[in-house]
């Protein structure tokens, strides 16, 4: 797949970023489905952002990469359990918000090991 689809990905966190912000701002309060609008919003940025970096072969590639769509699974898995509980009171799926709380920490731990290793490899 193409690194476009990071775009692609980081418009449609943004998007749902701004409409959990605005849910909670005006429905639910503060609370779980202000943190999935946080995490949306930040890790939206990030996904925009990837292809560029990726390009500017300042890290490895392959590695980066993988960071990204194992971020942005574990983004979907945590705020769309935050969503869902706040909005209907019923999950994804048992321990899928810690689920996708490590996927998060796994790719960002992925990304940045990428700015460690050879970009020639």
């Amino acid at each position: 797949m193409s690194d476009r689809f990071f775009v692609f990905l980081g418009g449609l966190f943004g998007f749902w970023g701004v409409a959990a912000a605005a849910a909670a701002a005006h429905i639910t309060g503060t609370g779980p489905l202000a943190t999935a609008a946080s995490f949306l919003l930040v890790h939206a940025v990030l996904l925009v952002a990837l292809p560029a970096v990726l390009n500017a072969w300042i890290a490895h590639r392959g590695l980066m990469r993988i960071g990204g769509w194992v971020l942005a699974a574990g983004v979907f898995l945590f705020t769309g359990d935050l969503t869902l509980r706040a909005l209907v009171e019923h999950g994804l799926f048992p321990m899928a918000a810690p689920t996708g709380g490590v996927l998060v920490m796994l790719g960002w731990a992925a990304i940045g090991t990428s700015g460690l290793v050879s970009s020639r490899l």
